[in-house]
């Protein structure tokens, strides 16, 4: 470690979702500011689309005209509270703003959406595709902004490190095109990509880094002590585990009425049980937070003044947790992911978690057949689930339900039992998320299959498989899309889906049709 303290910037690069900031650098900020490192924090994905959606693009159809002509007041209504609680007026801004979106990166050969980033050149999971998009940088839809926004950043003061938080496959091909200006132009600087997606490649049998001499360091799993010892900050992570840090960010650019704030009560899931899941094979294990600084944390939070959402990001929100937040509300409204336990179906427990604020819970129900969910080890009775959804009816607790389809266990008649199940419990379901299974291509349970390419690519995560059943994908997507999304009762579901945004906007919808901002006032 050295003893001259070095700066750092942070960057944040397209393309993910425009509603929050990034908890991976606000946990990272929090930290190094802990150390007294001078760091900064650039938000390239928002300041990237606020910046292509000013750009002039012809259009010639009447639906792009308008788009393009109402840019502003999508973007001013998006981030108003207004419009949530219309379902079709918010559904047209997002549509519309997309619509403006898409239409700039065809420029480009670039299929952009408010969600996802996807080349017909270059792939983000082949190495060589990676290092052309650093070599071709001017040709990324993002450059005028990243150019501009670079240049000034590093004019003000230039950085000795620059770290790139990449967690989604579509950020890949835009954080690469950034990382080669930046060799290109500063050619001193140390470049360091951490994040979700860079811990997953770095868990691939027999990884090497191909990135050498673009990529200084490629950091797996939680990059707060790596940071601290690069920067000459001395190890004191377990002095600043929990901290965050949202004052870096321009909150009220985000497209959200209120602020949104991520946080995470641990890291891993408690679970770790589930067939096909990745984390297993990646090993990072389960490490919650010091429930008795839970409280501390949240309070110390740099946050704006008003109402404001918290987001809680974990894998599965333990019922430890749970029970503490029914204690110690937090005194804002808040979401997050759990699973299916006992404790839901207790109807006390849930009116304790709706008074506590809790807007919206996402569960993991992924299939209404229970040989499907036992050959899962998903470790959760239909029963119970049946118990659960109407319970969370009753206590006024929004539902966002995750089906999947198409697992080595289900075939055509078990996915029946599925639309049967949520056709059942539709009155007690907000909001669903279908999802068409994929193999990842290093669990323990994928060697017991037959396997095919499914990406070609030396960093890509999952496999094609050879169904057991012939519950092959050419069969689950017809499935779904001519039986169980023609359901007028799960149509009308769908219907009420937030387009792009899902599960991060479905709240707002929630508190917009209760009119429920702020449950502080109560």
């Amino acid at each position: 470690m050295s003893d001259i303290k070095k700066s750092i910037l942070f960057i944040h690069p397209p393309l993910s979702k425009l509603c929050e900031p990034s908890p991976g650098i606000a946990k990272l900020t929090g930290a190094l500011n802990a150390a007294e490192i001078d760091c900064r924090v650039y938000d390239a994905n928002l300041t990237g689309f606020m910046d292509l959606l000013q750009q002039p693009v012809k259009a010639n159809d009447t639906w792009s005209k308008r788009a393009f002509r109402n840019i502003e007041k999508n973007i001013n209504d998006l981030s108003s509270k207004e419009i949530y609680s219309n379902i079709d007026r918010y559904k047209r801004a997002v549509m519309d703003i997309n619509r403006v979106i898409q239409i700039s990166g065809r420029v480009f050969d670039v299929d952009l959406s408010l969600s996802n980033y996807s080349s017909s050149i270059l792939s983000p999971v082949r190495s060589e595709d990676l290092l052309q998009a650093a070599e071709k940088f001017e040709r990324n839809p993002f450059y005028d902004s990243f150019r501009t926004r670079l240049l000034a950043l590093f004019l003000e003061r230039e950085p000795d490190i620059v770290g790139f938080s990449v967690n989604f496959m579509s950020q890949a091909l835009c954080a690469f095109a950034m990382a080669g200006f930046i060799r290109k132009r500063f050619s001193g600087i140390r470049i360091v990509f951490g994040g979700g997606l860079i811990t997953s490649w770095m868990n691939i049998p027999g990884f090497k880094n191909p990135f050498a001499g673009l990529i200084d360091d490629l950091v797996c799993g939680p990059g707060e002590d790596f940071l601290l010892d690069i920067c000459g900050g001395g190890n004191k992570i377990l002095h600043s585990l929990t901290r965050y840090d949202y004052s870096v960010f321009e909150m009220e650019r985000y497209l959200s009425p209120i602020p949104v704030i991520p946080y995470s009560t641990a890291r891993g899931c408690y679970w770790q049980k589930c067939a096909f899941c990745p984390e297993k094979s990646e090993k990072g294990g389960y490490q919650p937070v010091d429930i008795r600084d839970i409280g501390p944390d949240l309070a110390q939070l740099n946050t704006p003044a008003g109402p404001y959402l918290i987001h809680f990001t974990d894998n599965a929100l333990s019922p430890k947790f749970l029970k503490y937040v029914i204690k110690n509300p937090p005194k804002a409204p808040w979401y997050g992911f759990v699973r299916i336990t006992d404790h839901l179906a207790d109807p006390d427990f849930v009116r304790g978690l709706k008074a506590s604020g809790c807007v919206m819970l996402k569960l993991g129900v992924e299939s209404g057949d229970q040989a499907v969910l036992d050959a899962l080890n998903k470790g959760i009775d239909l029963d119970i689930v049946s118990t659960v959804l109407n319970t969370l009816k009753n206590a006024g607790i929004a539902t966002y339900v995750y089906l999947l389809f198409g697992t080595p266990a289900e075939d055509a008649a078990r996915a029946q039992k599925t639309l049967e199940f949520t056709i059942t419990h539709a009155h007690a379901i907000d909001f669903l998320n279908l999802a068409v299974f994929n193999l990842p291509a290093y669990s323990e349970d994928a060697r017991e299959l037959d396997t095919v390419e499914f990406y070609q690519g030396d960093l890509s995560l999952y496999k094609g498989f050879v169904h057991p059943k012939g519950w092959n994908r050419d069969k689950v997507r017809p499935f779904l899309s001519k039986t169980f999304k023609k359901s007028p009762a799960i149509k009308a579901i769908l219907n009420h889906d937030p387009p792009f945004f899902t599960s991060n906007h479905a709240p707002f919808l929630v508190m917009g049709k209760e009119n429920q901002w702020d449950v502080s006032e109560n």
